[in-house]
C-alpha cells in the first residue's frame, strides 16, 4: 500500500495525472458512442466508398485503442498492486498490437490528405514499437529501460486525445473563417480546413513524444538501477513471468 507522504510527494511531482486521468474519461464517453453503432455518418471520419473494409477496420482501431487508454487511467497500480499491473500491461500490449494495424491499413484513406497519410502511418509504426520494446525490457528484468520505453508507448496512446484540442486550436488559427461543412471533400473551404487538421495530426503526437522525451530525462537518474525491491516496486507494466 502506498503511504500517505509517497502519495502526496506523487502529486506534486506529477501533478498533470488528475486531470489527465480526468481529460481522457471524458474523451472516451463523448467520443465513443458514436461509433456503438454500424451507421458510418455518426462517425468523424467520412469512409471512402471505394474502400469497404475502412469503417470496420476504425472501428477496431478506437476500441482496442480505447481500451489501451483506460487502462492506463490507473498508473498507481505499479506500486500497489504489481500483479495487476502486470496483468493490464500484458491486455495494454495486445490492444496496441490490434489497434495499430487497422490504422496503419486505413491511413491512406484519411480525409486530410497525403500530409494526414504520412503521420498516422508513422504513428502507426511507433506505437507498437515502444510497445515491444517496453514488453522485451519487462521480460529481460531492465525495468529502468522498460519504464522509459511505455513512457514513450502511453505518449504515444494519448495523441487521440491530444488530437481534439490540437485540431480545435488549428482550425482557429489556420481556418477561422471556414465553416464546419468545409470538413467534408468537396464543400468551399475544404483544403484550408485539410491543412489544419493535418497540422493537428502531427501535433497530436509528436509533441507528446517530445514531452515524454523530456521528462524521461528529467527523471531518469531518479530511478533506482540496482536489482531487489527496488525493481519489485518498479515492476512492469507488461508481464515478466
Amino acid at each position: 500500500m502506498t503511504s500517505p507522504s509517497r502519495r502526496a510527494r506523487s502529486v506534486l511531482t506529477r501533478p498533470w495525472v488528475g486531470p489527465l486521468e480526468a481529460l481522457t474519461a471524458v474523451f472516451l464517453v463523448v467520443s465513443l458512442p458514436r461509433y456503438l453503432t454500424p451507421n458510418p455518418a455518426l462517425s468523424r471520419s467520412v469512409p471512402p466508398a471505394d474502400f469497404p473494409p475502412y469503417y470496420p477496420l476504425l472501428v477496431t482501431h478506437i476500441f482496442f485503442g480505447a481500451f489501451a487508454l483506460v487502462l492506463q487511467l490507473w498508473p498507481r497500480l505499479r506500486h500497489r498492486h504489481p500483479a495487476v499491473h502486470r496483468g493490464a500491461g500484458r491486455v495494454y500490449a495486445v490492444a496496441v498490437l490490434v489497434a495499430s494495424p487497422c490504422v496503419l491499413a486505413i491511413a491512406p484513406f484519411g480525409s486530410w490528405g497525403p500530409s494526414e497519410w504520412v503521420s498516422v502511418a508513422m504513428l502507426g509504426m511507433q506505437w507498437p514499437a515502444t510497445t515491444i520494446a517496453g514488453y522485451r525490457t519487462a521480460r529481460l528484468r531492465r525495468l529502468a529501460e522498460h519504464r522509459e520505453w511505455m513512457i514513450r508507448s502511453v505518449a504515444l496512446s494519448f495523441s487521440i486525445v491530444a488530437d481534439r484540442f490540437w485540431g480545435m486550436l488549428c482550425v482557429a488559427v489556420f481556418a477561422p473563417d471556414v465553416p464546419d461543412a468545409a470538413a467534408l471533400p468537396g464543400m468551399p473551404g475544404h483544403r484550408e480546413f485539410a491543412q489544419a487538421m493535418s497540422i493537428s495530426v502531427w501535433l497530436s503526437w509528436t509533441v507528446n513524444l517530445l514531452f515524454a522525451e523530456w521528462w524521461i530525462l528529467r527523471t531518469r537518474s531518479r530511478k533506482p538501477t540496482c536489482s531487489g525491491s527496488a525493481h519489485r516496486g518498479e515492476s512492469a507494466a507488461v508481464g515478466t513471468r
